[in-house]
């Protein structure tokens, strides 16, 4: 579960996010999960912005933000993402990118949560002909851009992602602001989406769900989607992990097809013209047995790498040495006070090196890639 490079900088990959929300490198119970949650409940007020505190390394799993928002594109069994531009009719297309979307979706462990991201680390990896490359543009607020080309497939996509936790009491609701933009070159197409809140409930009963609305949109053909996910419920296992929606033309506002379905089992696609149902999207298909990305070439890995940030801490956590980790963990944040601290006093101003990145209060974030396509990563993940 762990690959190391002989060559170059230490890197430590784990296996992604299984359909269960576990990794076979990451299945570890932390104890006294009650005393973390009163712990937890205890150091933050309703309305807390959590993305300024520190999680002692007993709550993290063993990789970075990056590294989970890249797994959710490259890290699939079947290649849901090139079947998007195959389609016939425009129909077709809308109907294979509501259920790549939905694949973007992973359960997750509660109690634990991946690393925040330094400013300028990134995530490189490959798999096939398909390039992913993430950097944090920002660290307050937190910010991720991500771009991902495929060359053979004509496909060009790019993500924004600017978390923000509050905290409600018994949970912690997260909205993930900034928009993600699917395009389809040989279809000249371009497919807008939001992504779900991440809710993480501490009482009545503990868990972690995707909830909320997102909406897909492609003006050049007019088609939209709405989805809608449900959260888990108390009572009764119906609504778990829920998603429901329709595709319609908004111009006549006359529902096309029909989504239902759950996003961590099947989830199936009504043709209301016809009453055809099919399946679009398989989850133990598309998760089940993912293998761990390796590295190809470990001369050429970046030093601001996830894998290479983060490889001792995750390493100690791999191994349950807490102490080792909370020592790996303050040597990495240490050091990021220090180039900040260094950088203030010579009144520089820190540029992303693989993003031009702009804001507005109408549109914030908005990361523009540096580089036309995305060049084969050091780091493969194997299909």
């Amino acid at each position: 579960m762990v690959s190391e490079g002989e060559v170059g900088p230490r890197v430590v990959l784990t296996a992604p996010l299984s359909l269960e929300g576990e990794s076979d490198a990451s299945d570890y119970k932390a104890p006294n999960l009650l005393q973390r949650i009163l712990s937890l409940l205890s150091n933050v007020r309703p309305g807390s912005d959590l993305t300024r505190i520190q999680l002692p390394p007993l709550f993290n799993l063993p990789k970075s933000q990056l590294q989970c928002y890249g797994e959710s594109v490259y890290c699939i069994k079947n290649d849901m993402l090139s079947k998007c531009g195959k389609g016939e009719t425009s129909l077709e297309r809308m109907i294979a990118v509501v259920g790549w979307s939905i694949s973007t979706l992973r359960p997750l462990m509660f109690g634990v949560a991946p690393f925040n991201p330094i400013l300028g680390e990134t995530h490189h990896v490959s798999t096939a002909s398909l390039n992913v490359l993430l950097e944090q543009v920002s660290h307050h607020p937190p910010v991720t851009a991500l771009h991902a080309t495929d060359e053979k497939e004509n496909i060009d996509m790019i993500w924004c992602h600017n978390p923000v936790p509050k905290f409600c009491g018994t949970k912690i609701e997260t909205e993930v602001h900034g928009k993600r933009e699917l395009k389809l070159l040989n279809r000249q197409e371009t497919y807008v989406m939001n992504s779900p809140k991440l809710v993480i409930r501490l009482l009545p009963f503990p868990g972690v769900d995707w909830v909320g609305n997102v909406t897909i949109k492609c003006e050049e053909t007019g088609l939209q989607a709405d989805l809608y996910y449900k959260g888990s419920s108390f009572l009764s296992n119906s609504g778990n992990r829920s998603v429901k929606g329709n595709i319609f033309m908004p111009s006549s506002s006359k529902t096309i097809c029909e989504i239902n379905g759950h996003w961590d089992r099947t989830v199936t696609v009504k043709d209301i013209t016809t009453g055809k149902v099919n399946v679009i999207y398989n989850a133990k298909e598309a998760l089940s047995g993912m293998k761990t990305p390796m590295v190809k070439d470990p001369k050429v890995v970046m030093p601001s790498e996830s894998a290479v940030v983060w490889a001792e801490l995750s390493q100690a956590i791999l191994s349950r040495s807490w102490d080792k980790a909370k020592q790996a963990k303050t040597i990495v944040e240490e050091r990021e006070r220090e180039v900040a601290k260094e950088r203030k006093s010579k009144s520089e101003i820190w540029v992303p090196k693989h993003f031009t990145i702009s804001y507005s209060k109408e549109s914030g974030w908005e990361p523009t890639p540096n580089e036309r396509w995305v060049p084969p990563a050091p780091i493969i993940a194997p299909t």
